[in-house]
């Protein structure tokens, strides 16, 4: 290997390395990469995957020429229908919004862990319990480019390093530090076409570093802050059974309401909240609960970059809107 650079132009400027996170944990480009990874390690015939979830989480698996066998989720995000695991089955359980750790940990003491997946792309600061294997996915909590990490005891190869595709589709995080998040929207959504491909490459040096820069200890304790703040605002609207105390660094505070156009006026708002998951609708039956979900839950921003005042205008928002459109009763302030 050639000595480092010294010298010539500066690169970005970070605070020092701090310790990693999931230390032990394989890294790849995305969750997505990681789990098809997984797959062609483990060569499982069959994985039950719930009806609640992206195609992004599928795709590995039609690639990899597994089965995939359905499973409804409720509105408590909890398993609705039957499941029959064979010998040779694994299970794929979500942490949905980080809001689910005790349910998860009761469904390992139903279901043998040694062939639970567990998906906690959206719950970034729950540990890995003893399973089959655990994933995550650090771009949905802080501002990387890309990343997937897989913690797992089966024998999956380590990836390897190719950073081009990450450099050449970084160039959202800098548009939204400049300037407004609109700026930026159209390179954000290339940055994530680019990583639909499953072949796996390691998670870049790039992400890393910046990464290695977050006070994740800071994170965690903001969203936990912003999250119980929006809880006592607008509890008495949602219909998530929400257990604060069980809550830890969420990804966001999901609200179910049975308010139609609450979603649109908040964006007109420039409260940017998304839709978990449209592609589910030409999956799902129209009455299911995971359309519902869809058409209906609205996940409210409350991570690290916000303060309690963000967090008292997304709440005025959401309340004026929603007293004047459903019935409720109850008020804390």
């Amino acid at each position: 290997m050639s000595a480092p650079a010294i010298g010539g132009y500066f690169e970005l400027e970070l605070p020092p390395q701090r310790p990693s996170a999931f230390p032990g944990a394989l890294r790849f480009q995305s969750a997505r990469a990681a789990f098809f990874a997984l797959l062609q390690a483990g060569r499982p015939g069959r994985v039950w995957m719930p009806d609640y979830l992206c195609d992004s989480m599928l795709a590995p698996l039609h690639a990899a020429g597994v089965t995939v066998m359905p499973y409804e989720v409720d509105a408590r995000f909890e398993v609705s229908g039957q499941v029959d695991l064979q010998a040779d089955d694994w299970f794929y359980a979500v942490n949905y919004f980080g809001v689910r750790t005790r349910e998860i940990d009761a469904l390992l003491a139903r279901v043998d862990p040694a062939r639970v997946v567990l998906d906690h792309c959206q719950a970034f600061y729950v540990p890995a319990p003893a399973c089959l294997a655990s994933i995550y996915s650090p771009r949905k909590f802080f501002g990387v480019a890309d990343g997937g990490f897989l913690v797992t005891d089966l024998p999956v190869p380590a990836p390897q390093q190719d950073d081009t595709p990450v450099l050449e589709h970084a160039g959202h995080l800098l548009m939204r530090l400049a300037g407004a998040p609109e700026i930026g929207y159209a390179a954000y959504q290339r940055s994530e076409q680019a990583l639909a491909a499953l072949a796996p490459r390691h998670m870049s040096a790039l992400s890393e570093r910046i990464l290695g820069s977050v006070d994740l200890e800071a994170a965690r304790e903001r969203r936990k802050r912003n999250f119980d703040y929006l809880h006592r605002r607008l509890a008495r609207f949602n219909g998530c059974d929400l257990d604060p105390g069980s809550i830890d660094g969420p990804l966001c505070y999901p609200l179910l309401t049975g308010a139609q156009g609450l979603r649109e006026a908040l964006i007109a708002q420039r409260i940017y909240v998304a839709t978990y998951w449209s592609d589910v609708l030409q999956r799902a039956p129209g009455a299911s609960a995971a359309a519902a979900l869809v058409r209906e839950l609205v996940p409210l921003p409350c991570d690290q970059r916000y303060d309690e005042d963000d967090m008292a205008r997304v709440a005025d928002a959401c309340a004026a809107y929603l007293s004047a459109h459903i019935h409720h009763t109850g008020d804390t302030p």
